[in-house]
């Protein structure tokens, strides 16, 4: 993939459009009904029902009735919305535009083309991404909302104290067994014949393309080693310019012809030649074939050679592992901080084990405190190419009850979490009071989370 900031975009996504389904019929053959009212707004049975099979299809749990606790999920979310028309809450039209777009492209990537998309929700493209539009300004305004009535949530150190002394045995949380990570990667050396190769192979494609012999689509397909845009004839979608890394970008946006393909772009994913499909506004929609220059096995022996004399000398004490970060690394990520990895997870150098790649929690496993590691080969989560490393184990904690002396960032995650749902539960309870509410007598037999809808 090309985005800089790696998407992250799970199934719940493609439950979320899901959603957008039309319900038939009810069993008991109403198309529609009103089940609730808060303030002004209605709540139809059908939107009850899109959320169950939401649900339902992710493999959700629910903790009671469906029937009563997404009733009451919406009408939450209803309070926030009304709440936030009052408070003048908006959200631009370019961050929803961007998100809509984000996880239609999810959803073409999942199903397979546009076409599929618009066969299985029975809608054009055009309307599911209308619905989609709505259902992702209001997440977003409800988000902004929440945000509005927490503030800024500060705790102080001796606040966190507290906290932690008040919690009685049973309820202090226990903190898996972590390790914290050092790391040294090195490319192997690409000889420039591969490269001219590559090169040459994509202008092909280009001459192809132009004389009209082949569509770019049909040579993605078939060529392309960015395997998830491939599925789509090399189409990425709408995507603004910081979505993609800037060698791309800037020859990407300054295409202005669809029919002509643009000249081999490097980036640090591979080579690519580009065909401009539509501009909007700042966002744009191409196709690109992706190829990678293959790394030899004597480049990848040499890499490891390297790696491996780098790692004698740490042992040896001859050069600190720091010291050979400075001078060796290529990681861009750790290079600065020593080579320690970060968990974007905590933001913390903690990792649980099958929190890293693979490779790397293989070979820290079987490590103590201060070893480094032998040579190997891994795969570049972020790039997708193959680089060569080694590890030095900085720190392991086994799994324990949290303490301040060392899970005190833990704690103060915990309390400032608590600290936002009690400043949300309250809020709720108190718009409860002040917010009309009616409830069809057949929904009124629930156990509610908050139970003052019922007056």
């Amino acid at each position: 993939m090309l985005y800089m900031n790696k998407l992250t975009l799970k199934l719940v996504l493609l439950v979320t459009l899901c959603g957008l389904q039309q319900i038939v019929t009810a069993q008991n053959n109403i198309v529609d009904e009103v089940i609730w009212v808060v303030g002004e707004e209605a709540i139809l049975r059908s939107e009850v029902e899109n959320q169950k099979m939401q649900m339902e299809y992710q493999g959700e749990k629910i903790s009671g009735d469906p029937y009563c606790v997404i009733p009451e999920q919406i009408a939450i979310q209803k309070l926030y919305l009304h709440q936030a028309k009052l408070d003048s809450i908006v959200v631009s039209e370019s961050m929803v535009n961007g998100e809509v777009d984000r996880r239609i492209n999810y959803f073409i990537g999942q199903i397979g083309s546009k076409e599929k998309l618009e066969e299985y929700f029975n809608k054009p493209l055009s309307q599911i991404r209308d619905e989609l539009y709505e259902t992702v300004h209001n997440q977003m305004i409800v988000q902004e909302m929440q945000k509005k009535l927490i503030g800024d949530i500060k705790v102080t150190p001796a606040e966190v104290r507290k906290f932690y002394k008040g919690l009685n045995s049973d309820s202090i949380p226990t903190i898996p067994s972590t390790v914290e990570v050092q790391i040294i990667t090195n490319n192997p050396v690409i000889p420039q014949a591969e490269i001219d190769r590559v090169k040459d192979r994509l202008r092909g494609f280009s001459e192809r393309i132009n004389s009209g012999e082949s569509q770019f689509s049909t040579l993605a397909r078939l060529y392309s080693e960015d395997t998830e845009s491939a599925k789509r004839g090399g189409e990425l979608g709408f995507m603004g310019r910081g979505q993609l890394v800037p060698e791309f970008a800037n020859v990407a946006f300054s295409l202005s012809d669809p029919t002509k393909v643009s000249r081999v772009v490097e980036s640090e994913f591979g080579f690519h030649i580009i065909q401009l499909i539509e501009k909007r506004g700042d966002r744009i929609n191409v196709r690109h074939i992706l190829m990678k220059p293959q790394v030899s096995h004597e480049a990848e022996s040499k890499a490891l050679h390297n790696l491996d004399s780098i790692a004698n000398l740490i042992r040896s004490g001859k050069q600190s592992f720091e010291e050979a970060v400075v001078r060796n690394s290529y990681d861009k990520d750790t290079r600065m901080n020593s080579g320690l990895m970060t968990n974007s997870n905590t933001g913390t150098a903690r990792f649980e084990l099958q929190q890293l790649p693979s490779e790397i929690a293989i070979a820290a496993d079987n490590m103590g405190v201060g070893e480094t590691s032998k040579p190997f080969t891994m795969i570049n989560k972020q790039t997708n190419r193959e680089v060569c490393a080694i590890v030095k184990v900085k720190g392991k904690m086994p799994s324990h009850k949290a303490n301040l002396a060392d899970d005190y960032q833990t704690l103060k995650n915990i309390l400032e979490n608590k600290q936002r749902s009690e400043i949300l539960h309250n809020w709720i309870v108190k718009k409860q009071k002040e917010t009309y509410v009616s409830i069809d007598p057949k929904w009124q037999k629930c156990t509610f989370e908050y139970p003052g809808w019922i007056k």
